[in-house]
């Protein structure tokens, strides 16, 4: 029987979506993490992008929590596992702290991880006061650790935001709003970490300049209960995986590798962008990213489009989510009209957008099982192919993609969760067919109103 773990931990939450949640969640790890300390980094809802940030922050892994697609047990023992390594826990919330269903105040609470809000402290005095209070005792049963003001003028200004607090409330410190420290995005949010190359003078810049706003010191510890014991069946024992990951393929889940690593399957990394044929593989996973970015590279690269059509003309499983199905596709077209040819597997065009196409958590009824997810792209597909299934999302979100199937190529605009059905995604890349069974029931089955992170 596991024990309980303790470990000093709070939730970064703010009261909307824009307060440099990710800047002051990296800024503390890396502050943290300078004192020699053991960081462990998570990440409220589906987020590919900000957890490559707390990555490079924290030098440790960065996982999912969500009481939806994640779950409350995967959640519960990712918390656990990570209380038994670390000195610190950080969780980065999503959107407003009260925003969804659950929200990030949901997970602090469910969990007795208290919350530490940041306030956008721009052109604002005592006003600062009055929402740090709203934050705090809008839910009487949060816990609440104390605020952190972002993106200040002076030292003047910080002095007068940390006076206007009521109540005790703790000050945790200030940022400034040097663009030094901030952190650059784009249209799918920030940029990845490995594209930035002064990524690191900016963290530990960040954590300077916090570190000297503020005591140092660390939140009190947390009691996380120990997780049911599981067993991970070897559904995969033997099977070599090529995995697309380059600059135009990136955003996959450290948990869904992690599940095919302990299945059995060897995963090997390949990029469509730079490399002229595909590892030994007996099943190719494209995961999401950037190809818009990078689609005339990938259209140049004669070599790899061949290897992917051999593949499937073997028959061997392949699935590709969301950039990775535009990449299967005949032609990708790019907010400024720009056309390459692509695999052509996947019979269709797509063609990018300079709004928000689909945003939305999803839940797809495979033959192989049910499989959980999210959506969040700028582009739209034209094909003839007629969908296998759609997903269904669990708050009425935008989009209930579909999915596409030609023998063991399996294509959708949805990035899946892999651990929300292992069972399933065995079956989607085993060269034999695992038998489906039915999906892991998760403790709750509330919808979330998460924002989701994908291309």
């Amino acid at each position: 029987m596991n024990q309980p773990r303790h470990c000093p931990a709070v939730l970064i939450a703010a009261p909307a979506s824009g307060q440099g949640k990710t800047t002051v969640t990296a800024a503390l790890a890396r502050l943290h993490r300078n004192l020699g300390r053991k960081v462990r980094v998570f990440k409220c809802g589906p987020d590919f992008l900000d957890p490559m940030i707390h990555e490079r922050a924290s030098g440790a892994p960065v996982y999912q929590l969500d009481m939806w697609m994640v779950g409350e047990q995967e959640s519960r023992r990712l918390l656990w596992e990570a209380a038994g390594e670390a000195d610190l826990i950080l969780i980065e919330g999503v959107m407003g702290l009260f925003d969804g269903t659950p929200s990030s105040a949901d997970l602090a609470r469910h969990f007795g991880v208290p919350v530490l809000g940041v306030i956008d402290g721009t052109a604002m005095a005592q006003t600062f006061g009055a929402l740090a209070l709203g934050l705090a005792r809008y839910q009487p049963d949060l816990p609440f650790a104390g605020v952190l003001a972002n993106r200040v003028g002076t030292l003047r200004h910080a002095q007068l935001l940390e006076g206007s607090l009521t109540e005790g409330l703790r000050w945790y410190g200030a940022l400034s709003r040097e663009t030094a420290i901030e952190l650059p995005s784009r249209h799918l949010g920030l940029v990845q970490a490995s594209e930035l190359n002064d990524l690191d003078l900016r963290l530990d810049a960040a954590a300077q300049a916090l570190g000297s706003s503020c005591e140092v010191a660390l939140p009190p510890p947390v009691t996380f209960a120990a997780p049911p014991v599981t067993r991970t069946e070897p559904l995969l024992a033997g099977v070599r995986i090529a995995v697309a990951r380059d600059e135009a393929f990136a955003f996959t889940y450290g948990a869904s590798l992690d599940l095919l690593r302990a299945m059995g399957a060897e995963l090997s990394f390949f990029s469509p962008i730079h490399d002229r044929q595909l590892p030994d593989a007996d099943s190719l996973y494209l995961p999401g990213g950037y190809p818009e970015l990078h689609h005339q590279a990938l259209s140049e690269n004669t070599a790899i489009l061949e290897a992917i059509r051999a593949h499937h003309a073997a028959g061997k499983p392949l699935l590709a989510e969301c950039g990775g199905m535009l990449y299967l596709l005949d032609s990708l077209t790019d907010v400024d009209g720009l056309r390459a040819g692509l695999v052509g597997l996947l019979q269709g065009d797509a063609v990018m957008q300079k709004k928000l196409a689909a945003l939305a958590l999803q839940s797809v009824e495979l033959p192989e099982g049910v499989l959980r997810g999210h959506t969040y792209h700028h582009s739209l597909t034209s094909t003839d192919w007629v969908p296998i299934a759609r997903g269904v999302s669990p708050n009425g979100g935008r989009g209930a993609e579909a999915v596409y199937r030609q023998g063991r190529l399996t294509a959708s605009y949805v990035h899946f969760y892999f651990p929300s059905n292992p069972r399933a995604v065995a079956a989607l890349f085993a060269p034999e067919r695992v038998a489906p069974h039915a999906a892991p029931q998760h403790e709750s089955t509330v919808g979330a109103g998460l924002p989701a992170i994908g291309s």
